[in-house]
């Protein structure tokens, strides 16, 4: 037993023997405050608090290359369940855990695999916790597929931060964010230091915006399957309700989907459209993303890798984006993304709308505008003024009460609203825990003053 026990405690101090060699001597790529020492491993293991939200692909891989690399304190965030698609590639997951939440069943594996590492779970939206939960980390690592959960825990950092007396940021209030994205075989990772760098929204027009098919389209001249899918999903479901009105479309059940696949079929052979599958159906369906595990290993072993970094200072963080493509070859560039001087998130300067005719434009199209340009891809906003000295919600469609006040205000021209040129709106939306500024600005003074 006595001999076990000195095994056991042997192999554990030859465990970390290749993060020492890292830790406990300098070398030619240290920055000059690394100091070598055998505190930083014990920091590193029983101080250094981490928060990876998303247990998915990405999330999975992020939450052993930590677990492996020393970290013993990390919590994980998911709203999501294990479904079968899940298993190819999100490893932490058994067939058994089916239906089961990430979060809770990705922790159980790691905590049951690796001693001394425990992993806390939450089952849940990041939007669900407030500044005082993300302040207690020190670090925080994203494995996600949504942008709108991306710009919001951004936006969190962000509000999070302190200032001193001149206007710089106290750099003791800042929370590193270390995002990863993957897409089939391509995939980033980035550093982004919250009021020093340049932040999501920063660069917000590298996200392509979604994929939406006109309506005309999809009802008079389908030229794609996916037209017809969408056809069916939007006009033909509604219309025959195939499992009863009061069930809507699942894109987990096989029943739904094949019902979708057949009637899709029908409208594509009429159109003498081809390259219709259950699995396109699916993703148009769900929205899927094509994820390759490898792709999803390489992205998140940068992202651990820069986690290390930022926490030991070993070495100099990635200055800030990288870019990896592995689909022909072998590729990969880091560069520096710019901080916008106007961004949306970061910065304190209302974001200028051009308003073409004040007299036309209507709060609809101001709104619609907000949701499909790529500087701003909001979902749902609401939005606020001041106008002739008091507050007005314009309009807020999140509260029932305030979107039937207010709904009338949507078919109103700008100017009919004594909206005006250089007026200031606060806009809320989803993407942001805070409301961000906007500024009309009318073509001419001549529109003005008609």
């Amino acid at each position: 037993m006595e001999t076990t026990t000195a095994q056991n405690s042997d192999h554990q101090g030859k465990r970390w023997n290749h993060l020492r060699k890292i830790l406990e001597r300098s070398g030619p790529f240290c920055p000059p405050n690394f100091t070598a020492s055998n505190e930083t491993l014990e920091f590193l293991q029983n101080t250094c608090k981490i928060l990876v939200i998303g247990a998915g692909g990405l999330g999975c891989e992020l939450l052993k290359d930590l677990a492996l690399m020393g970290f013993r304190d990390i919590h994980v965030i998911d709203m999501d369940t294990i479904e079968l698609s899940n298993l190819n590639r999100q490893f932490l997951f058994r067939r058994a855990d089916i239906g089961k939440s990430k979060a809770d069943c990705a922790a159980a594996f790691v905590n049951a695999r690796i001693p001394g590492c425990t992993v806390t779970p939450h089952f849940c939206k990041i939007q669900d916790f407030d500044a005082s939960f993300y302040r207690q980390f020190h670090i925080i690592v994203c494995g996600l597929d949504s942008i709108v959960a991306r710009r919001w825990i951004n936006g969190m950092l962000i509000s999070m931060l302190e200032y001193e007396e001149d206007g710089s940021v106290d750099e003791t209030s800042i929370i590193p964010l270390v995002d990863g994205g993957t897409e089939g075989f391509k995939g980033n990772a980035r550093v982004i230091l919250p009021g020093m760098t340049a932040c999501i929204d920063c660069t917000l027009d590298l996200f392509p915006p979604q994929v939406t098919y006109p309506l005309c389209t999809i009802a008079n001249t389908p030229r794609l399957p996916e037209h017809c899918i969408e056809y069916v999903k939007i006009i033909q479901w509604p219309k025959e309700n195939p499992f009863g009105s009061d069930i809507g479309l699942d894109g987990d059940d096989p029943a739904h989907i094949t019902w979708v696949y057949e009637k899709a079929q029908e409208r594509a052979n009429t159109f003498n459209i081809t390259g219709l599958s259950y699995r396109l159906v699916q993703g148009v369906l769900k929205n899927i993303i094509p994820a390759v595990a490898s792709t999803n290993a390489v992205i998140a072993a940068a992202c651990a890798t820069e986690v290390f970094k930022i926490a030991s200072s070993c070495c100099e963080p990635l200055n800030n984006y990288m870019v990896f493509n592995d689909s022909d070859g072998i590729y990969t560039y880091t560069y520096e993304a710019e901080k916008k001087s106007d961004c949306l998130a970061c910065s304190t300067v209302p974001r200028p709308v051009d308003v073409v005719d004040p007299n036309t434009m209507t709060l609809q199209d101001l709104i619609q505008h907000l949701c499909d340009s790529a500087e701003f891809q909001m979902k749902n906003p609401g939005l606020t003024a001041s106008i002739n000295g008091k507050n007005k919600t314009l309009y807020m469609a999140t509260v029932k009460s305030i979107e039937e006040a207010t709904k009338g205000n949507l078919t109103q021209s700008l100017g009919e609203l004594g909206l005006k040129d250089g007026q200031e709106i606060m806009v809320a939306d989803v993407t942001n825990p805070n409301a961000i500024l906007i500024k009309l600005k009318f073509q001419s003074n001549e529109v003005e003053m008609a």
